[in-house]
């Protein structure tokens, strides 16, 4: 890994060519240098742990003068309890998965002597752009070096100095290594984005990680496919049948467990028929975290005098807002359908869950929401690359296209067709006279 000094045309340059270099080497070399990584971030923890303390107490003084946002200071903090052992333990889980590259996922039979396989190959270059999130250093690395891909990381400004702390222990690492140091890559000058997002002859994929703001951005101005979600609106359906401690369990955690990231829910929709029986012990325990309610009408009425204090009337904006803090809108509907719509109206299409005890109602929710993940009595925090036994991730996508939701190794892939002949030509194969007829037979794998 290189802290590059160099202009974006030669750096995106510098990792197509060591992307060519990366997708070759064997698996075992590559795991080697996740081994490596794992044990020069661990050697480095005080070193970076101090760099981060640094930019923490920046970040909190830009937030009390009101030029940053509280959950990008929570983000920032890579000291925070697990954050970590989490970050190095996702080294360990992704060196330890089965290796992506090469896996034959179709045989064909064309003719005798001539056969079609479709194997699996890195991407070549990802462009990371993120905000805070120290730790994302070090689990896309983990995630590029295993899957073969060469990537080029830029952050924020607001963690400059965890950012260099990190990638200097990582290039330290990988420099016993046969991975290329020009196949992982951080840019530190924001001049630096606008010529990054037009190499699109050397840059594959974009994967933003970061505000509404700069994931729009990215998308508005560049060629190159952007893999990513702007919004983390995630929506809770409470209905009628749900166990009322089953719920305020899950929607406690969704909403409490780490209200700055994505995967917290931000939009309660409450069967009209629950406001009396299921909805006021969800609502007392959502208040006695500190939870803010932002109701329409008929959630406010159903709920008791002691918990007022922390409810406000709702505007139409609370249902398209990412909060990203103790803040929960709440709305009213009158069936399962209304809340489909609702979510399919109103969500990012990241994640939706549904809490109720009858099964046709949960996988009917589970198949009509427009989301990349989709749950069922189960907190909308799960939305996890670790948590979904990938290792850790790149990021969330949203997209309808390649990978969707918590992007692993699997999403780093593409496609490969390969060809076996013995001298064959296309030209005698067709439907008329004396043509060759295909065989196109299926064989194992």
């Amino acid at each position: 890994m290189s802290l590059t000094n160099a202009s974006p045309a030669d750096a995106a340059r510098a990792a197509k060519s060591a992307s060519h270099v990366l997708a070759t080497l064997s698996a075992e070399a590559r795991n080697d240098a996740l081994t490596a990584i794992h044990a020069g971030l661990t050697a480095a923890r005080d070193e970076i742990l101090a760099a981060n303390a640094r930019d923490l107490e920046l970040a909190r003084q830009a937030a009390a003068d009101g030029k940053l946002s509280a959950s990008l200071v929570s983000r920032l903090d890579l000291g925070k309890t697990g954050k970590w052992e989490d970050m190095l333990k996702g080294i360990w889980d992704v060196r330890d998965l089965e290796d992506p590259v090469g896996r034959v996922t179709l045989r064909t039979k064309l003719d005798d002597g001539l056969e079609l396989e479709r194997v699996t190959c890195p991407i070549g270059v990802l462009l990371i752009i993120f905000e805070a999130r120290p730790e994302v250093i070090a689990n896309i690395a983990a995630l590029a070096v295993k899957s073969g891909n060469a990537a080029i990381l830029k952050g924020g400004k607001e963690s400059t100095e965890s950012f260099v702390a990190i990638s200097t222990a990582i290039s330290n690492a990988l420099s016993q290594t046969q991975v290329p140091n020009d196949a992982i890559q951080l840019v530190t000058t924001r001049e630096s984005i606008p010529q990054l997002l037009a190499l699109d002859r050397d840059i594959d994929l974009v994967i933003p990680r970061g505000s509404n703001e700069l994931v729009r951005y990215i998308k508005e101005n560049t060629k190159i496919p952007v893999l990513g979600h702007a919004d983390g609106l995630c929506s809770i359906y409470l209905a009628a049948s749900a166990d009322a401690k089953l719920a305020a369990d899950v929607v406690v955690d969704a909403k409490t467990s780490y209200p700055a990231a994505c995967n917290s829910v931000e939009t309660l929709l409450v069967q009209e028929s629950a406001l009396t029986t299921v909805f006021p012990a969800v609502a007392s325990a959502l208040a006695a975290k500190g939870v803010e309610l932002r109701c329409d009408a008929a959630s406010k009425a159903a709920l008791s005098p002691e918990i007022t204090t922390n409810i406000k009337d709702a505007t139409a904006k609370d249902y398209d807002t990412e909060f990203l803090s103790l803040t929960l809108a709440v709305k009213t509907v009158p069936d399962l359908s209304a809340a489909i719509a609702h979510i399919n109206t109103h969500g990012s299409h990241h994640t939706e869950a549904i809490l109720t005890a009858d099964q046709a109602e949960a996988e009917r929710f589970m198949s009509a929401v427009d989301a990349s993940g989709a749950y069922w009595n189960a907190s909308t925090r799960f939305a996890d690359g670790m948590r979904y036994g990938f290792g850790t991730e790149v990021g969330i996508s949203t997209n309808k296209i390649h990978s969707r939701g918590p992007v692993g190794l699997e999403g780093l892939m593409i496609y490969k067709y390969k060809i076996r002949g013995q001298g064959h030509v296309s030209a005698v194969y067709g439907e008329g006279e004396g043509k060759k007829r295909f065989k196109h037979e299926r064989l194992a794998i």
